[in-house]
């Protein structure tokens, strides 16, 4: 089979595009964790070791307008702007309000998620902590939604 200069400029084009999207798949588990400024926020009982079960900023204007901060630059690369998943991660508008939401949402952002070895979500805990946290999952309780 003869190929063209044509057609070995397609084929080395095709390899070079293949060759970038594997290595932008394959980034996901080397993004740093943005720091969360939560200073204007009041401390939490027990800091960030001993974790508190239910939200407690839960409904707190400034801890909202924090996490969706921290959301946009520690979330939204996988679980969508706003909350809106395009497929890749949980639709997170999803999450169920109140304790039973708060426990998954701890369970997740604690420890992360893998599975067969490979890491679909890295834990935040150390990097982020209880209180930025916290913020992450107020701001979310606004994007709830049932439909």
């Amino acid at each position: 089979m003869k190929i063209t200069f044509r057609r070995a400029c397609l084929m080395g084009a095709a390899a070079s595009l293949t060759f970038a999207a594997a290595s932008q798949l394959n980034a996901h588990g080397d993004v740093t964790p943005q720091a969360v400024d939560t200073s204007a926020l009041p401390d939490i009982e027990g800091g960030n070791d001993n974790w508190v079960m239910e939200n407690p900023y839960s409904g707190n204007e400034k801890a909202i307008e924090i996490g969706a901060s921290a959301y946009n630059q520690n979330c939204a690369r996988c679980h969508g702007l706003e909350g809106i998943s395009g497929g890749i991660a949980p639709d997170l508008r999803y999450l169920e309000l109140g304790p039973s939401g708060d426990e998954w949402f701890i369970e997740r952002f604690k420890n992360g998620s893998s599975h067969d070895g490979k890491v679909y979500m890295p834990p935040f805990e150390e990097s982020l902590g209880q209180k930025a946290g916290w913020t992450i999952r107020s701001w979310l309780e606004t994007k709830y939604t049932d439909e």
